[in-house]
């Protein structure tokens, strides 16, 4: 079955990352379509694994979604996430990029020839750094259909055996119990893996991700050098990074 949306899906997807649950009688007032239609496109967004339908509406569903379903929510925002990451890449360094559709952003923002060694388990990240001619470094390993990334004991014993200036870790979701999460066990031993082996860990991240939690935690909040998101954080949010010695950048 195909993932493709149509536009009031896609705007569907972003209100649920938003606040988490929609009804039916809220989408009525944003959308001059029936309630069959609206019915329909919940029905199709669960068969995606997007949501969980409810009495009345939908929730957000806690299954990670495919990389070709990410990449289509909020795309301005994690565009911004990727052009701050790469301000932050100075010549000559080592840097990890994991996979994810926000990382993505990152190596697309990374200008041709750039004089940097990357490391990525992510195939779609390698293939666009392949064609800006930018040395990289493939993980092999298990690979994982969601992410189009690479797992496993193969993937974090090799990662273990490196050293990086920076990495850069995409996260399903960050609460204050749970610290970051992802939905794949193998997706988080990656990332902690890579948070041990870089001298500055960062996590890129859009508005939606903050406090949501997913399965598995791979890292507190103080054990990263930074967060960059796409909007001003909550000043609860502001005030737990403040307490942790985290920086919060955005834009």
């Amino acid at each position: 079955m195909s993932a493709r949306m149509n536009e009031r899906q896609k705007q569907i997807v972003n209100l649920l990352h938003s606040v988490g649950e929609v009804k039916i009688t809220e989408l009525k007032e944003m959308f001059p379509v029936t309630d069959m239609t609206l019915r329909r496109d919940l029905e199709k967004l669960e068969q995606h694994g997007m949501l969980k339908r409810t009495y009345g509406g939908a929730i957000l569903s806690s299954k990670e979604l495919a990389l070709p379903v990410r990449s289509t929510v909020n795309m301005p925002g994690k565009e911004r996430v990727g052009q701050i990451a790469v301000s932050l890449v100075n010549p000559g360094e080592s840097i990890f990029i994991d996979s994810g559709s926000t990382t993505l952003q990152i190596a697309r923002a990374l200008p041709d020839r750039v004089p940097i060694t990357v490391v990525t388990n992510a195939i779609h990240v390698a293939a666009e750094l392949s064609e800006k001619q930018i040395p990289t470094v493939v993980i092999g390993g298990v690979l994982l259909e969601t992410t189009n990334g690479m797992g496993g004991t193969v993937a974090t014993e090799s990662i273990s055996r490196m050293a990086f200036d920076k990495a850069f870790l995409g996260t399903t979701g960050l609460s204050r119990l749970h610290g970051f999460s992802n939905a794949n066990m193998l997706e988080a031993e990656i990332k902690r893996v890579a948070i041990s082996r870089a001298s500055e860990s960062y996590i890129v991240m859009d508005h939606t991700k903050f406090d949501h939690s997913a399965l598995f935690s791979f890292a507190k909040l103080d054990e990263v050098r930074a967060v960059i998101t796409d909007q001003q954080p909550s000043e609860e949010w502001e005030a737990a990074f403040q307490e942790a010695e985290v920086e919060i950048r955005y834009s």
